[in-house]
């Protein structure tokens, strides 16, 4: 690996400084991981904030991950990922192969895995951390995906599937606990996105901005299929609301 990559992976020794602005995946490369003078159960990796003062023992691959790329739930506590078996495992397979490969990477080709690398283990530790304790607990489905849809709203590539990946679910157990509640993933998402524009155009702070801009920002594709929504969805076209012509409800 070059000098000055953001990420790093090394054989952990004891005396080994960490770097700033990073997290750490410590793997066991070969046996347990202990941490704190606790022994982790086998196939058990453990994520660590910045800054963390935990030093492992044994055997341990540690990969360090810009704070950008951790996962929310790893930005303040340790987390443990179970790596003995589906996402979490590709996750410690990949680490240890670019380990093996990194005399042989360019920067770039080494920072892609690691992109790779960390995207995957989002992915596990917010599949981890959501999955709702029951299959059939749509009721924590459905406020969970609303949650995400309101953070998340702005993003033009927001779709149902995308949410099931992030939250480690199924688009068929989203799609169940939205029709229960009457909707499904894209009307969640347009609905969202409209509020969103009706608030900025009722903002007088707002006012300067120009509809195109406002239908971007909400993450429509065009000021044209804004106008379409809206108007179907509070009888007024945004411009006719901005210029105060017509109420809303």
């Amino acid at each position: 690996m070059g000098d000055g990559a953001a990420y790093r992976i090394v054989r952990y020794r004891p005396d080994d400084p960490v770097p700033r602005g990073t997290g750490r995946l410590l793997l066991p490369d070969g046996g347990a991981l202990a941490l704190d003078g606790a022994d982790l159960p086998p196939g058990t990796a453990a994520l660590l904030p910045p800054a963390h003062p935990a030093r492992p023992a044994g055997r341990v691959l540690a990969l360090a991950i810009p704070v950008r790329e951790l996962p929310p739930a790893a930005h303040g506590a340790v987390v443990l990922v179970d790596v003995s078996s589906g996402l979490g495992r590709i996750v410690a397979d990949m680490a240890r192969a670019v380990a093996a490969e990194a005399g042989a990477l360019g920067v770039a080709e080494f920072d892609a895995a690691c992109d790779r690398i960390a995207e995957l283990l989002r992915m596990a530790v917010a599949g981890r951390a959501q999955r709702p304790p029951a299959p059939g607990n749509l009721a924590e489905v459905e406020t969970v995906v609303r949650r995400y849809v309101r953070a998340h709203a702005t993003d033009p590539g927001l779709t149902g599937r995308v949410m099931a990946q992030e939250l480690g679910w199924s688009l068929r157990q989203i799609q169940l606990a939205l029709q229960r509640a009457g909707t499904t993933p894209r009307a969640l998402i347009r609905e969202e996105r409209l509020r969103l524009v009706r608030d900025r155009l009722r903002d007088p702070a707002d006012r300067a901005v120009s509809i195109t801009d406002l239908a971007h920002a909400a993450g429509f594709s065009s000021a044209g299929a804004l106008s379409t929504a809206f108007r179907r969805r509070f009888g007024v076209s945004p411009r006719e609301l901005r210029r105060g012509q017509t109420g809303t409800g």
